[in-house]
């Protein structure tokens, strides 16, 4: 009875948030807490939801942290060089516009949110592509593929959902984690190279001289990224990027406009925007080094490393407590749905493992599964995480299903720590699914059809979680 219980609770689950009937955070509180009353222990539903809020704590300040101080290097002006640098690296030879996007998406993905990342990479790609009448999936694709890598990040979501759910630490999870990532990151600017080659050989090579040019002829306009077509910069101040001019066209005065306007031709986000703090520059560009640097090593957990980061990157870039509170407010709406879901999560969980379900959906998987697969069910995991992740959503996929394989794969001697990491290896095709809101933004700012983006994407994207888990495999990590 309570097998039966267990998987209508997940399907329930599903199905409803799937379908967008509830939200992540209502479903993870309401359905546990129904189905804890058919079970007949309503009266422990309490206790278990202490416990479990007791258990993720951790992982909550964890996000709730990491979130305010990559939003805050965002908003200081830490990362603008970095998007200055690959644009310039780019200029105009499709190859290098290709491996700049990936390295752009891979470093801004660095904040763990896959809107935020795809707003600035698009912005700052999106006048090269066009210009250069390059294949527009291409940038999303690639985009999606190395956002899905580094959302693999403790303060990403699916590492801390996998430790929300098996109670684990996540430095124990993506650390080891780290050198199997790094190998399909290297494998997505290694097809990056590949798409940019085949780019490049349909279309050629020009100069931003010749752009330019080009643009005269064609009397457009300087294109600036939410900006009108006067070139004034009176758009969106977050994104002006432009790659043209409305010059005269004549070599004299378009290499005259490419050496007085380069500074603003490769901006990203707004020069001029009230948050940026070039004079702390170093210092917060020591700091992030010294955070992750204090992460990988272990030097203290991982919560307490960005609360007491946040707290420096604000106080020292925003003295003034009104400067500190609106920062706070500028990032709260993420902060209050990561951690909101972190703690909704304590209720799903803590039912499902209170009440006993998990162990006896667990025996009935053990059951099933063939005794020769038993133990290699990290392996099972990780292949199952590339169309459970792309079908259902990580809320889905790591509350629901998760700790049932991980049960299952305990009765065979495979840990949690390997089932969770195996769990992780699906993530570059799921930043592609229908279910990822974030995807929306991409194709929404690229004018890309989603189904042209999922045509082309889903082939590499599979190709680059095989990769990732053959690695961990290789590595001994899974």
């Amino acid at each position: 009875m309570l097998t039966i219980l267990g998987f209508a609770m997940i399907a329930t689950f599903l199905v409803l948030i799937m379908m967008k009937k509830m939200s992540p955070i209502a479903a993870l509180v309401l359905i546990p807490a129904l189905f804890c009353v058919f079970v007949g222990k309503g009266a422990k539903l309490g206790d278990y939801v202490i416990d479990g809020v007791t258990s993720l704590a951790p992982t909550a300040a964890m996000l709730m942290f990491a979130i305010v101080y990559f939003g805050v290097m965002i908003d200081v002006g830490l990362f603008d060089p970095v998007v200055r640098g690959i644009l310039k690296f780019a200029k105009a030879d499709p190859m290098r516009i290709v491996v700049g996007t990936a390295i752009l998406a891979a470093i801004v993905s660095l904040d763990g949110d896959g809107s935020t990342t795809f707003m600035i990479t698009v912005s700052a790609m999106y006048p090269l592509y066009k210009r250069l009448k390059m294949s527009l999936v291409v940038m999303t694709g690639v985009a999606a593929m190395a956002n899905g890598v580094m959302n693999t990040l403790p303060w990403g979501g699916p590492t801390a959902r996998a430790a929300t759910a098996l109670k684990l630490d996540a430095s124990d999870i993506f650390v080891p984690m780290i050198p199997a990532l790094a190998v399909g990151l290297l494998g997505v600017f290694v097809l990056s190279y590949v798409l940019g080659k085949r780019e490049r050989k349909r279309l050629g090579v020009l100069t931003l001289d010749q752009i330019l040019v080009e643009e005269k002829v064609e009397e457009t306009e300087t294109v600036l990224v939410g900006a009108g077509g006067s070139g004034t910069g009176t758009g969106d101040p977050k994104a002006t990027v432009a790659t043209g001019g409305s010059g005269s066209g004549s070599g004299t005065d378009a290499d005259a406009e490419d050496e007085a306007g380069d500074a603003e031709r490769f901006q990203v986000l707004d020069p001029n925007r009230a948050t940026l703090r070039p004079k702390l520059y170093w210092f917060n560009a020591l700091l992030t080094l010294t955070l992750l640097t204090a992460m990988i090593m272990e030097w203290l957990p991982i919560p307490v490393l960005f609360l007491i980061g946040a707290a420096l990157a604000l106080t020292v870039n925003f003295p003034h407590i009104p400067d500190q509170k609106a920062r706070l407010a500028a990032h709260a709406d993420n902060v209050l749905n990561v951690s909101g879901m972190v703690f909704a999560a304590a209720v799903f969980t803590g039912v499902l493992q209170g009440t006993g379900m998990v162990d006896h959906m667990a025996r009935w998987m053990v059951d099933v599964i063939p005794e020769g697969m038993g133990p290699h069910m990290a392996l099972v995991t990780g292949i199952l995480s590339l169309p459970l992740t792309y079908f259902m959503s990580n809320d889905g996929f790591y509350f629901g299903v998760l700790p049932v394989l991980a049960e299952a794969g305990a009765a065979h001697g495979v840990t949690p720590l390997e089932m969770a990491r195996a769990s992780l290896v699906g993530q570059p095709l799921h930043m592609s699914s229908p279910l990822v809101p974030a995807v929306y933004v991409l194709v929404g700012m690229a004018k890309v059809e989603f189904g042209d983006h999922t045509k082309f994407v889903v082939k590499w994207a599979a190709l680059t979680c095989l990769i990732i888990l053959g690695a961990g495999i290789l590595f001994g990590i899974i």
